[in-house]
């Protein structure tokens, strides 16, 4: 390939070769970092933001979680699958950039709601444009990491989400406490505290928006020798692919597939249709259940479009049940993580008495450095296993499921606010492991050409099953229960199921990563 180039282009792709794993490539990594942690930062707010956010929309337990979880999390995933795979095609830069600008504009904008429907409409913003980050930073690290340090990498890149986090507990309460001191009634606009945290967060986005548009684009697949080729038509693509999961359009893009595929689309929707309906008749909420049904009919949608536009890719991902085990086994870790990380700080706040400020600061400074800590280790670690097991990976996913439900327990009994945040810091360590190794393998199944789609799939699950399912049910729970602390500690149950998947995963992985190639020819990949 390299024979055909022109003189020029010989020597940009010499450039471009020295960028992989340099230098550069950690500049890359530095400048990512940030963005994702101004991603977690306008995503996690809500957590320090949550009591007083609940008592001037006069909103429980169970809305609050599904403001931060559910309406987030479905429009997070279900965006995530369009523009995930034009970043497969596109400039991912550029991507990047204009979904930052999005999200960090409509986080200012949360500051202006006045109602539930308002927060929610902003919510939904949010989550349209955080849906852009990872799938371009997990392509973008994988073409400027070569496979033996990609693993590091990318649990750098999440060491953003813990960072954030931690972050966002601390500027969060201490912006709404200190506003609502010199403030009592509202300041300027008569805004109060949780919305002039909104707008402080919001606004600096939008500046690391323009540095973000300065980075180089790496050449596809040139960190393993894979040179893939640029998309002529990444436009009208990206647009058949936003038919594939918006609905209604979603109907009109199965007709084009034939009667069957139509069918097919229409006895998905009523299935999803009757258990959502279902489920509301059962627990009430009918705002939750409309949105995860229509997460699942979208899901379920593109799946159907996939296999008949892009069989190598659906070969890869939909067809490959190493993926898909993996993508429920990692999304039920994150269930029990994004319920207790936004959770932790309301349950501070009622149960010791502390003030939003300290719960925020103790909370977040443990959470991001005990985050960072146990991420950057873990993705170390299944570097390091990986070496000498094409499954060793996997083992650093059970390590943090048995090492977290005693500390989940402890930290939710414990009637010491000091143990309670020893706990809580204890906990993000462990429960931080696993995710460099789950996207790292997430990328290690597909194609260079396929790791948009492979990331918009892999947070299918740490979105619809983690975000949209967790703190919604931990909010329900409490409602039902009356107690936050049970509610929290009775997720734990979750953790077997996903130990029993990560075990089949563990089994099958490297046979499914060893014949990725094959069965993506087999499909019809042209390689």
């Amino acid at each position: 390939m390299d024979a055909k180039l022109d003189p020029a282009e010989e020597t940009a792709l010499a450039e471009a070769r020295k960028r992989v794993g340099g230098p550069y490539a950690w500049y890359v990594l530095c400048v990512l970092v940030l963005v994702y942690i101004f991603n977690f930062i306008d995503r996690q707010i809500m957590s320090i933001l949550a009591e007083d956010i609940k008592a001037d929309l006069g909103i429980g337990d169970a809305e609050i979680g599904f403001l931060y979880g559910t309406v987030f999390g479905v429009f997070y995933a279900l965006f995530g699958i369009p523009l995930g795979r034009l970043a497969d095609m596109w400039h991912r830069i550029n991507l990047l950039s204009v979904g930052l600008a999005l999200w960090s504009g409509m986080t200012a904008l949360s500051g202006f709601a006045q109602n539930f429907a308002q927060l929610a409409a902003a919510r939904i913003g949010v989550g349209v444009g955080e849906s852009s980050a990872s799938p371009v930073a997990f392509s973008v690290l994988s073409d400027y990491f070569p496979k033996e340090k990609r693993a590091t990498a990318l649990a750098i890149y999440s060491s953003g989400l813990y960072l954030g986090g931690g972050i966002s507990l601390f500027t969060g309460g201490l912006i709404k406490d200190q506003w609502n001191a010199a403030f009592p009634g509202g300041g300027p606009l008569g805004l109060v505290g949780w919305q002039a945290a909104f707008l402080a967060v919001g606004i600096p986005g939008l500046l690391l928006a323009l540095w973000v548009k300065t980075l180089k684009e790496p050449i596809r697949g040139l960190s393993e020798g894979i040179i893939m080729p640029k998309e002529p038509r990444p436009w009208p693509k990206f647009f058949t692919e936003l038919s594939s999961v918006v609905p209604p359009l979603t109907l009109f893009h199965a007709a084009r597939f034939g009667r069957r595929a139509l069918r097919d689309n229409i006895l998905g929707l009523a299935l999803v249709a009757a258990i959502a309906w279902g489920l509301t008749m059962l627990f009430g909420r009918a705002p939750q259940w409309i949105a995860l049904g229509t997460g699942a009919y979208a899901v379920f949608s593109w799946s159907q479009s996939l296999k008949a536009r892009d069989a190598a890719t659906h070969a890869l991902i939909w067809g490959t049940p190493t993926f898909l085990l993996m993508v429920v086994g990692f999304g039920l870790i994150s269930f029990k993580g994004y319920a207790l990380g936004f959770w932790g700080a309301p349950y501070a706040i009622r149960t010791f008495g502390v003030d939003a400020a300290t719960a925020g600061f103790f909370l977040g400074a443990g959470g991001a450095l005990g985050g960072f800590l146990g991420v950057i280790f873990g993705g170390r670690m299944g570097d390091h296993l990986r070496r000498t097991n094409p499954s060793g990976r996997i083992l650093v996913g059970f390590a943090a499921l048995f090492l977290t439900a005693p500390l989940v327990y402890f930290q939710f009994s414990t009637a010491s606010i000091t143990l309670f945040y020893v706990a809580a810091f204890l906990n993000s360590v462990t429960s931080s492991m696993w995710v460099g190794v789950a996207a790292a393998t997430s990328q290690d199944l597909v194609l260079p050409r396929m790791r948009g789609a492979a990331t918009a799939t892999y947070f299918l699950g740490t979105t619809i099953i983690g975000l949209g399912l967790g703190p919604f049910t931990v909010g329900l729970l409490s409602e039902l229960l009356g107690d936050l602390g049970t509610a929290a500690i009775a997720i734990i149950g979750v953790l077997p199921l996903s130990a029993v998947l990560l075990f089949l995963v563990y089994r099958r992985l490297p046979l499914a990563e060893a014949s990725r190639v094959e069965r993506a020819r087999a499909a019809g990949e042209a390689l």
